[in-house]
């Protein structure tokens, strides 16, 4: 599979703190501080640039003695700010800061005045920070960042932007706002999800020599094109539309029609065979101008459809029509996906949830995170402080492979196993794209796909159509989500080619 890029292992700090044990007899930091200064170097190609490196109290710290001496050899003129005591460093970073003083390199307790820079570094502190940074350290990030706006030089983060939770992408206060991050052993999930992203810049691996999957397992994955190869076959020639299953809707309560015919649209030019919409807006249209192909029915008619999967929520309102219509969608023997207003029904109401629970069909969820705080019965800013413990909770609390959507969207499904989708910008915050995305999953599921696979190739499909449109001068300011439609087909469709 050579479409897109490939899934990579993610690892919380705890678990990295294991693969680090297991091979505590390799030079770890020497290996770490050399690949941050090759990184560097091909970030800032001028001979005799300034470069201003920040080194913290810990290991972290000890990386960028190591690079700053690799840099030094290189002929830059490199100022180092160490913030910490030389007496309480740890062994590593001890030794590191030895050698760089020995080899010439001097320790500064302020950033000079009067320099423009070619670029910053910030080993100030790696992974595992859990307090606010403040007093002097909270200074130099500011000035960190100050600086690098100001000269508008790179900004590269050893490990993980200081100020940031590399296991949540929570900030700890104020924040490294990187340009790079160049992460050791392998990646993490903050750097991809919540503020992550925001902080992080380009962020690339340096494994130091390490395969840290045959050390220890990984806490989660990234979303990639070649986690769905088994699934991305080219159809039969002989085939018909039945052989690509039925997909239903169930929404488009009064004013809010739209929605399903956005979700309709998106599940008929993802490849499902026939797609239902069951409309509850006793009003609504008997056809959809712009997609004639829609079968559109009232409710009741919709749910004794042939259908092969369901999704319920599009503009499906909260009266209490739509709780019985949703009450009636639980009870059908076939995939169901709860999305926006058949969310906020079942947080609302206890019965809803052991009509979800006693289901032997596959159920998937896809809140935002009001929507994901309400069935935790939390507030928004707790599920977003640690989007992968709420998408985990939702996941087992409910039974169903849930997505939390937003920066880094999350998908666990409820024995634990969890991914982080880095594909997506901002344009996708706007009206529209969640239904668009409802209807990406039940198209999947309806042609037969199972309840994670389904999840994780429209999600990342939905964020990748969002991108190209982009790309393609289409946003992100602006963007419409019908627009990712067509984008979405022609991608699907090239994943199907690449991936015999």
């Amino acid at each position: 599979m050579k479409t897109g890029t490939p899934s990579q292992p993610l690892y919380r700090s705890e678990a990295l703190r294991r693969v680090e044990t297991l091979a505590a007899e390799q030079p770890l930091m020497q290996r770490a501080g050399l690949a941050a200064a090759e990184l560097a170097t091909s970030l800032c190609r001028l001979q005799g640039a300034a470069l201003l490196i920040l080194a913290g109290p810990g290991n972290n710290g000890g990386d960028a003695f190591v690079a700053a001496r690799h840099l030094r050899e290189r002929h830059f003129a490199v100022s180092l700010v160490f913030a910490g005591e030389v007496g309480r460093l740890p062994p590593d970073a001890a030794a590191a800061c030895r050698r760089f003083v020995d080899d010439g390199g001097e320790l500064l307790d302020s950033i000079p005045v009067g320099k423009r820079w070619a670029m910053i570094i910030d080993g100030l502190f790696g992974i595992g920070l859990q307090r606010p940074i403040a007093g002097r350290h909270g200074e130099l990030v500011l000035a960190a960042n100050t600086l690098a706006a100001r000269d508008r030089c790179p900004l590269l983060a050893l490990d993980c932007p200081s100020g940031l939770d590399a296991d949540t992408g929570r900030l700890c206060g104020m924040a490294i706002r990187a340009s790079h991050t160049i992460s050791f052993i392998a990646s993490k999930p903050g750097l991809h999800t919540g503020d992550g992203p925001d902080h992080c810049g380009t962020v690339s691996v340096a494994t130091l020599d390490l395969d840290a999957e045959r050390l220890v397992k990984p806490t989660a994955r990234t979303l990639g094109v070649d986690l769905l190869v088994d699934r991305l076959r080219p159809r039969a020639r002989n085939t018909h539309k039945g052989s690509n299953g039925s997909a239903g809707i169930l929404g488009g309560a009064a004013s809010m029609v739209g929605a399903a015919f956005l979700a309709g649209r998106a599940a008929l030019r993802l490849g499902s065979g026939r797609v239902y919409l069951g409309l509850l807006d006793g009003q609504a249209p008997a056809i959809d101008p712009l997609q004639p192909e829609l079968m559109l029915r009232q409710a009741d008619a919709l749910l004794a459809a042939p259908l092969t999967a369901l999704a319920c929520g599009p503009g499906m309102g909260s009266g209490d029509e739509a709780h019985e219509w949703l009450r009636r969608a639980c009870s059908l023997p076939l995939p169901l996906l709860l999305d926006a207003d058949a969310l906020n029904l079942l947080a609302a109401e206890p019965s809803l949830r052991e009509e979800v629970l006693a289901r032997a069909a596959p159920t998937l969820l896809s809140p935002h995170p009001t929507e994901a705080a309400r069935l935790l019965d939390r507030d928004t800013a707790t599920v977003q402080a640690d989007r992968p413990r709420a998408a985990l909770e939702l996941a087992a609390r409910y039974r169903a492979v849930t997505v939390l959507k937003g920066c880094g969207s999350i998908v666990a499904e409820p024995g634990g196993e969890w991914f982080v989708n880095t594909s997506g910008n901002p344009g996708l915050a706007t009206a529209g794209t969640g239904d668009v995305l409802s209807g990406f999953i039940v198209a999947l599921l309806a042609q037969g796909w199972p309840a994670l696979e389904a999840m994780l190739a429209a999600v990342h499909l939905h964020g990748i159509a969002a991108d190209e449109r982009v790309a393609a001068g289409c946003g992100p300011v602006g963007l419409s989500a019908g627009e990712l439609i067509d984008s979405a087909r022609a991608t699907f469709n090239r994943w199907v080619t690449r991936g015999r």
